[in-house]
This record gives C-alpha cells, sequence and structure tokens, in this order.
C-alpha cells in the first residue's frame, strides 16, 4: 500500500470533520469585500446536501457537471458533492466564450451546468447546440425568476445525511481541460487518488501544519489552486482563505485580514504586486512561504523578499504532472532562478530526442516517474493518441525543456511545444490561428509571443491577407474577442506579404520572435 491507499475526497473530509468538528475551514472574501467562513461541519453538511440534490437531479456516478465560476463558497461545495456521489467536476474559466464553451460542454458530455446569471447568456444562445446538458443550477441568484434553479434553494429540502455510494481511489475526480498543441483544448482526466496525492506531496514539501491556513488568489478552476492549495490544507486538516478576485494592491492586507499563513502565485501576479505603490504595512502579515512558478529576474525576487519579508520558492508542476515533481526545499538551500529538486515521491530526468538521459547542463525534455492514475493524470478524455505520446513506460512527457545543473538543481529552457505562458494562462498558438485563419479575407497567420514585462508574455499575430482583401487590425481583434477567452485575444496584429520559411515551407516562428521581440506592450 502507498501514502494514498484506496482513500478519496470523501473519505479525507470525513476524517477531518471528525477531528475538527467547530474548526473554520473556509473563509472567503467576495468582491464587497465581506467575509464568510464555514467549519468543517458546515461545509461538510452542505457538501451532503448538495449531494443529495444532485441525486435529485439525475446526476449520477460517472456524470460530468461543468462547473462555470469565480472563486465562490459554491465552487468548494460544488466540488466536493459531485466527489461525493463520483460524479466528475469540470471547472472551466468564466473567460472563456460562448464558442469555448460549447465545445467542452460537449466533448466532455456534461448533463448539468453550474453558473451564474452575468454568464447565462453564454449558453442560452447554444441550448440548441447542447445535447447532453439537462439543467442548469444557478448561484448567488439575483432575479426572482430564477430562484428555482438556484444552488441554496436546492438545498434547503435536501437531507444532510451522506450518500451511500461505493467510490474507488482511482474513479475519476475530475477532469481539468488544458490548452495543447492542437486546436482543441483537452481534458485531463484527474482521480481522487490524484488529489489525495498531490496534497501529500505539498503538506509534507512545505511542513503544513493544522495551524497554517492557505491563502487562495489564483482562480479555483486551475489545477494549482485546487491541487496544491486546496489538497495540502486539507490532508493535514488546516484551513484555507479564498478571495473572489486577485488584487495586487490588496494581496497583504488580504492575507493579514485572512490570518493567511501560505500563498501561491505566479510570476506576473507577483510583478503586479511589485508594480503597486508601496507600502510598509504590507510587511504586517503572517505568511511564512509563498511558492510561485514561472520566470521572475533574481532581482525581482531580491526585492519582493526584501520588501514583503516572505520567502519565495520556486516550483514547476503541470497540470499533467498533477503534484508537484520539482521544487525549491523550504528548509535547504534555495536556488530561485531553478525549478527546484524533485520532490518527495517523483522522479525526474531530462532526455534527447532519442530518448537518452543527458548530461549536466545539455538540454532536454523534462520528464516524470509516476503511476497513471495515482501520482500523474489517468488520461485525455476521448484521446487515446495524445495519452499515448504523453504517458509512454512510466513517464510523463510535459513537453518542456529544461536542464539538470551541476548543482543538481533543474532550470527551465523553454517549450518544445508552440505554446507559451499568458498571466499564468497557458495559451496554445495553433488555438489563436485556428480562430483568425476563419475570418473572411485572411490567407495564413502566425502567432507567437512576445516578452512582456508585466504578463510574461505577449501575443502577436502575424496575418497575410488573401489577395484584395481588405481587414482591418481592430476589426480582427474584435472578432477574436467574441471567440477567444480574454487572455488568448492578440495584443497587435501585424499584417505582411510573408512569412520568413524553411526551404520545404514552414514558417520559421523563431525569426518572426527575434524580430519583434522588442517592441513595448502597452497595458490597459
Amino acid at each position: 500500500m502507498d501514502i494514498i491507499g484506496n482513500r478519496t475526497l470523501k473519505d479525507v473530509l470525513r476524517e477531518q470533520t471528525e477531528r475538527y468538528p467547530d474548526k473554520t475551514f473556509l473563509l472567503f472574501e467576495d468582491l464587497e469585500h465581506e467575509i464568510s467562513e464555514m467549519t468543517y461541519r458546515e461545509f461538510s453538511d452542505s457538501v451532503n446536501r448538495l449531494s443529495n440534490a444532485f441525486l435529485r437531479l439525475g446526476v449520477s456516478k460517472g456524470k460530468h457537471v461543468t462547473l462555470h465560476l469565480p472563486n465562490c463558497l459554491e465552487f468548494m461545495t460544488s466540488w466536493f458533492a459531485l466527489a461525493n456521489i463520483g460524479a466528475i467536476m469540470v471547472p472551466t474559466n468564466i473567460l472563456s466564450t460562448r464558442d469555448e464553451m460549447e465545445y467542452i460542454l460537449n466533448h466532455s458530455e456534461s448533463v448539468l451546468l453550474i453558473t451564474e446569471e452575468d454568464y447565462l447568456d453564454k449558453f442560452t444562445e447554444t441550448a440548441e447546440r447542447l445535447p447532453h446538458l439537462e439543467e442548469i443550477v444557478l448561484v448567488r441568484t439575483k432575479s426572482s425568476q430564477f430562484v428555482k434553479k438556484d444552488m441554496a434553494k436546492l438545498m434547503e429540502s435536501s437531507e444532510a445525511s451522506a450518500p451511500d455510494i461505493s467510490i474507488d481511489t482511482e474513479d475519476v475526480a475530475a477532469m481539468l481541460y488544458t490548452s495543447g498543441t492542437t486546436s482543441k483544448p483537452k481534458g485531463v482526466q484527474v482521480t481522487h487518488a490524484n488529489y489525495l496525492y498531490t496534497g501529500e506531496v505539498m503538506s509534507k514539501s512545505i511542513r503544513l501544519t493544522p495551524d497554517d491556513r492557505q491563502l487562495i488568489v489564483l482562480p479555483l478552476f486551475h489545477g494549482n489552486a485546487q491541487y496544491y492549495s486546496t489538497m495540502s490544507a486539507l490532508v493535514v486538516g488546516g484551513s484555507i482563505a479564498i478571495t473572489e478576485k486577485f488584487s495586487a494592491s490588496r494581496y497583504f492586507v488580504q492575507a493579514e485580514k485572512l490570518g493567511a499563513t501560505v500563498g501561491s502565485l505566479f510570476a506576473a501576479p507577483i510583478r503586479m504586486i511589485m508594480a503597486q505603490k508601496y507600502k510598509p504595512s504590507f510587511r504586517e502579515h503572517s505568511l511564512r512561504v509563498i511558492w510561485f512558478a514561472q520566470s521572475v529576474t533574481e532581482e525581482q525576487l531580491n526585492e519582493f523578499e526584501e520588501k514583503y519579508n516572505v520567502p519565495l520558492l520556486q516550483m514547476y508542476g503541470m497540470t499533467e504532472t498533477v503534484g508537484v515533481p520539482l521544487m525549491n526545499p523550504l528548509d535547504g538551500v534555495r536556488k530561485n532562478m531553478s525549478i527546484g529538486r524533485p520532490t518527495i515521491g517523483y522522479e525526474v530526468k531530462i532526455i534527447d530526442a532519442e530518448g537518452n538521459e543527458t548530461k549536466q547542463g545539455e538540454p532536454g525534455q523534462i520528464i516524470v516517474k509516476g503511476i497513471p492514475g495515482r501520482t500523474l493524470m489517468k488520461a485525455y478524455f476521448k484521446n487515446p493518441v495524445a495519452t499515448g505520446e504523453t504517458l509512454k513506460d512510466g513517464w510523463l512527457h510535459t513537453g518542456d525543456n529544461g536542464m539538470v545543473g551541476e548543482d543538481g538543481y533543474f532550470y527551465f529552457v523553454d517549450r518544445i511545444k508552440d505554446m507559451f505562458k499568458r498571466a499564468g494562462e497557458n495559451v496554445a498558438a495553433n488555438e489563436v490561428e485556428s480562430v483568425i485563419a476563419d475570418y473572411p479575407g485572411v490567407y495564413e497567420v502566425a502567432v507567437v509571443s512576445i516578452p512582456d514585462e508585466i504578463r510574461d508574455e505577449a501575443i502577436k499575430a502575424f496575418v497575410i491577407l488573401q489577395e484584395h482583401a481588405e481587414v482591418a487590425e481592430e476589426e480582427l481583434l474584435e472578432y477574436c474577442r467574441t471567440r477567444l477567452a480574454k487572455f488568448k485575444v492578440p495584443d497587435m496584429i501585424e499584417f505582411v506579404e510573408d512569412f520568413p520559411r524553411t526551404s520545404v515551407g514552414k514558417i520559421q516562428k523563431h525569426i518572426l520572435r527575434k524580430i519583434h521581440n522588442e517592441i513595448p506592450i502597452q497595458h490597459s
């Protein structure tokens, strides 16, 4: 037996509720800065009531349910209520467009959608094209016309007893969509064991105790907030503070107000915080560590730690690795220009194009050893080809290049895939290109990233128009805004006569980047 055993999310929540029934489990600050609180007992009772409400709506074991919500208590309750009955949560980005959501709802075959009034138009306009969707449940409703669909109303008439449904630790508990090099996102299947494993790995890596409180300001639909923050707190019986939205100017104010001890950020939010007017009071907080991912300069790292009086730990992980396989040590030498060393339970190596392990200092692909469905993702939903390309002989091929330094630490080099990071979000160039290519008058398009000192990478599209076609930059950008989530929309478009190409006609994007990577990006 391994550290997970046959435990499930349901088991762990029950165990911690029995240990700490009256202890605060969740604190939530909404957009009006109002704070709500739930104890372990209150949360567990809500989870059971919602589980029974889902069963009455016909949601059964193995069914997919899409969550299209901002950070809120209802997101957390829905996640664990679905896990309670063996159903599968499909969390989505509220910035996703109607077309993007239509694809996810149909690909996942979701039978139920949980969202808010503000996002209803995305789904009512395409209702006839969503054959699997049987019902929509709303949270935090404002209009009386929707009261019968309100989650709180459905829970009022439900019992607080736990449903008696058999669940195995390797049953799928969630499916997280992640951008890939193809035009459509892939559904990453995450099991109960996956969630518990990443909680165990992270809690041990940052020495989490029941007295710690995780601060979640990143979106809950991300693996980061689910895997590293929520699960690490739950497996040790700690608590969680959640904000509805990230605020660079209030980050340390919220941390102090909510009594948080541990935080998680990306590089872009770190830079956004540092861009705010500094106040010495920002040092007055209870945070003892913040882990982060993605590139921050050494100068920025030193300045952040000095200004805000909290150490940073760079780590590396992805939706598919589930846990964090590489991280700087809390109690060892921190080298935050690296992505750290292998964590408990993971083996990581760098391989060349032939699959041979590289020598120190030689770049190659980062691969992670593990067990699908336990320490690595189970599979890509309905995509055996992509699954086979990613999971090979017990190793997950990340598609990222890295190298091992002489110091034994791993260093990120670049992405093999035609992808980039924009303010912490994965963006596949092909996904943006496929949308632009559909616009009348467009002959060919190439999308590249440009360094951006705030958001890591900005997006630039180079477009060749059809002969005699006339298309303005703003009209093409507006078209992208209707078809793509905000973070995927290009920052700029340049119309060109041709692209630099190889002898076989392949677009040489590295030349496009080299020519244009000095262009300053204007932030609105």
